[in-house]
C-alpha cells in the first residue's frame, strides 16, 4: 500500500534566500522533533559549479507509546539521510531523502526541488514528492502507515511555516506579485 505526499508551494522570496533558509531550517525551536542536522560529505564540481551535499538529520521517535510496545519501534532516534545537488548557474537545487532506520521494515523516501519561480524570476518553487511503505510488520503496517499519513501531513505544513518564518527574518516581508 503505502502512503504519499505531494507538496507544491511558492515562496515570494529569491531562489538564493528559499535555498538558505532551507540549509539553516533544522534544529530549530517551532520542531522539537528533529535533534540535529549534520554534513557528512560536501564537495563542489568546478566544472559545473553544482555543490553536492549529504547530511545525517537525527530526530526523536514520534511514533506513539502505545506502538512502541513492539520491539522494533522502541527506538529512541531515527536517522535521515538527505543528499543535494545544488546549481547555482540554473538557479535549482534537487533534493532527495531516505530514512536510515527500520530499513527492514519501512522505506521513506522523498524527492524535492527548489527552482525559480515560472510565474516571477524572484519568487521560488518548492515541489516535492514523497512515499512511505510499512512492510514485515504484520498487522500493524496499516495502523503505522495511518499514523504516518496524520504525521507527514502535520510535518509538510508545519516545515512550510518555519521557511516562512525564517525567510520573514531574513529578508523581511515577502516580494510584491
Amino acid at each position: 500500500m503505502g502512503v504519499t505526499v505531494d507538496v507544491h508551494e511558492v515562496f515570494k522570496y529569491p531562489f538564493e534566500q528559499v535555498v538558505a533558509s532551507f540549509l539553516r531550517k533544522y534544529p530549530n525551536p517551532m520542531d522539537k522533533n528533529v535533534i540535529s542536522v549534520k554534513i557528512v560529505e560536501e564537495r563542489k564540481d568546478v566544472s559545473t559549479g553544482i555543490i553536492y551535499r549529504k547530511r545525517i538529520a537525527v530526530c526523536q521517535n514520534v511514533v506513539p507509546e502505545i506502538l512502541r510496545k513492539v520491539n522494533i519501534l522502541k527506538v529512541p532516534n531515527i536517522q535521515l539521510e538527505e543528499e543535494s545537488w545544488f546549481n547555482p548557474q540554473e538557479r535549482n537545487m534537487a533534493i532527495r531523502s531516505h530514512c536510515l532506520t527500520w530499513t527492514q521494515y519501512a522505506s521513506m523516501k522523498e524527492e524535492s526541488v527548489f527552482r525559480e519561480s515560472t510565474e516571477n524570476p524572484n519568487w521560488t518553487e518548492f515541489i516535492q514528492k514523497g512515499r512511505i511503505s510499512i512492510t514485515g510488520a504484520g498487522f500493524l503496517n496499516c495502523v503505522l502507515e495511518s499514523f504516518a499519513r496524520s504525521f507527514l501531513r502535520q510535518g509538510v505544513q508545519k516545515g512550510i511555516r518555519i521557511m516562512e518564518m525564517l525567510l520573514k527574518e531574513q529578508c523581511g516581508a515577502p516580494l510584491a506579485e
